[in-house]
């Protein structure tokens, strides 16, 4: 069976590492500016794209997150979010998403006077109805930000308490890595954890082993954002692999930040070989100008992966799904099935790794 992008396409998949706040449609933002009379720079929608989606042009962490600011500035109602988060599930069910948890910072939407949970609760409703609409189950996790204050994440983390089964799924930490240490966090992480809550830390992108090392150790994360970076330190990544903790990789937004030198020196063949949880995600679908399909086109084309290895990658991705236990072995068993029946995948493939 050939692999392209049709095919890709049509595999049941599995994303756990998307922005909200990334993965915008460029009609949208220009309505939504025209809606709530934000200044953008431009209203061409074509110049628009040019600031916003990163193409070929390389640069660092923050400037990649420099352009959060033009979409942040029209996601600051109600309204807005709820539309965007509709709108980012209708995008993913187009190819065949079934499980998406979609972060954002709520405490980056409150330019106009909206709380921090009346940005939950319209997130949540967007969802909701994307759900309805297109049969595809999503969950929020909420973002502390490493470069705003550890107080803001401790707000945030009090946040996600409040909404633990009702909609939020786990609690990350975004931001600069470099200077801006995740220990710093501890309080929110101590909050998220005595609450029996998921964590996810972006950790190892920008800053080497020790940014992942940290958010292990000091903050109890349950998977890592990214962590490109966790070859440098071999024990480490021994102990990743020992303990199943998950890897969310996202291909071309590390090369696009300079996490990588070049996409062939991407870690991710090597530790998918060790067999270490890696997943497969977009990161920010606007910026990256990608969709989980082209990430897993991109993955085939430069590490050879077979159906059989995306296979294992999408149970692996159910299987670090910040959900219950009983969902997620009842998706595994639904998409497993479906695997078989249609693509021949046979059950001795299901992930060698546990």
């Amino acid at each position: 069976m050939k692999i392209n992008a049709s095919l890709l396409q049509k595999l049941p998949k599995v994303e756990l590492h998307c922005h909200l706040d990334g993965s915008l449609r460029i009609p949208t933002i220009l309505d939504l500016a025209k809606q709530d009379k934000v200044t953008l720079p431009t209203s061409s929608s074509d110049k628009l794209s040019k600031l916003l989606v990163i193409g070929k042009t390389r640069g660092s962490l923050e400037d990649y997150i420099k352009r959060f600011d033009i979409t942040l500035s029209v996601m600051q109602t109600p309204e807005a979010l709820r539309r965007t988060a509709y709108e980012l599930i209708e995008d993913v069910a187009k190819e065949n998403v079934r499980y998406i948890e979609i972060r954002y910072s709520p405490i980056l939407h409150t330019e106009k006077e909206m709380t921090i949970g009346e940005s939950v609760e319209a997130v949540r409703r967007g969802l909701q109805r994307g759900q309805k609409d297109f049969g595809v189950k999503s969950g929020i996790i909420v973002c502390g930000i490493r470069n705003i204050s550890a107080a803001a994440s401790l707000k945030l983390a009090d946040l996600t308490v409040r909404y633990k089964n009702k909609g939020v799924v786990g609690f990350d930490l975004a931001g600069a890595e470099e200077n801006f240490p995740a220990k710093d966090h501890q309080e929110a992480f101590y909050m998220i954890l005595n609450n029996n809550i998921n964590a996810t830390i972006h950790a190892g992108e920008a800053y080497g082993p020790s940014s992942i090392h940290q958010a292990i150790h000091h903050c109890g994360a349950h998977r890592i954002g990214h962590g490109t970076r966790l070859k440098e330190n071999k024990d480490l990544m021994n102990y990743v692999n020992d303990h199943r903790i998950t890897l969310e990789i996202c291909l071309t937004s590390n090369w696009q930040t300079r996490s990588i030198r070049s996409l062939k020196y991407h870690p991710l063949k090597y530790y998918y070989d060790q067999g270490i949880r890696v997943t497969i995600n977009t990161d920010n679908r606007l910026m990256s100008g990608t969709t989980l399909t082209k990430e897993f086109l991109l993955a085939h084309k430069l590490f050879g992966f077979k159906l059989h290895d995306f296979r294992e990658m999408i149970i692996m991705a159910i299987k670090s799904a910040f959900l219950p236990y009983a969902e997620r072995k009842q998706m595994i068993r639904g998409i497993a099935d479906e695997l078989e029946q249609e693509f021949g995948l046979m059950p001795e493939f299901i992930e060698r790794k546990n």
